[in-house]
């Protein structure tokens, strides 16, 4: 018999802007500052998270396990187990879903799940793991290339979500 799963608080960042005020702040910092407030909103105590998950679509550069980081920073123990999802967009909703279907099947009563990510932190790469013998080197975009440029087809992820909503006949105040 499944649980009945309810969301009992919900804290977001501020909206920022490519580059902007926000952009010193990690993904994990960002996360981090969401998930101490969620539990700050409903005063409750991080000891008493039993699973983290968080959604982080491009972690290069963020250092590893950023679910873990983020709840670790918001005072959760070291020993509740964290899970990053990357699911594209659609991450923060995975994770959630996540927690939701855990709880549902009785394996935990409270659990964190949200989504973080900075684009402004989001590196450039250059493939240089081999040397580099003569001439110019040139750099890729990280937040183009794992961010918003869909990995088979090339398409910017704004094109994909056009498409996605013409196939199935969405309109633009149903998306809104």
């Amino acid at each position: 018999m499944s649980k009945e799963v309810v969301i009992v608080s919900a804290v977001r960042t501020p909206i920022g802007s490519f580059m902007g005020s926000l952009s010193s702040l990690t993904a994990t910092q960002l996360g981090s500052a969401a998930i101490k407030g969620a539990l700050e909103k409903i005063n409750l105590d991080p000891t008493l998270v039993e699973e983290v998950y968080m959604g982080n679509v491009v972690q290069a550069g963020v250092g590893q396990a950023p679910a873990r980081q983020a709840a670790i920073h918001a005072g959760i123990p070291n020993d509740v187990p964290c899970t990053t999802v990357n699911k594209v967009c659609a991450s923060g909703m995975k994770a959630v879903m996540n927690a939701a279907q855990t709880i549902a099947l009785g394996d935990a009563d409270v659990i964190v799940a949200g989504g973080m990510e900075s684009m402004s932190n989001i590196p450039h790469y250059v493939h240089m793991r081999n040397g580099h013998k003569f001439g110019p080197k040139s750099m890729e975009d990280g937040m183009q290339k794992d961010g918003l440029v869909d990995a088979y087809d090339k398409n910017a992820m704004g094109v994909c979500a056009e498409k996605c909503a013409t196939e199935k006949n969405i309109s633009r105040e149903e998306q809104d």
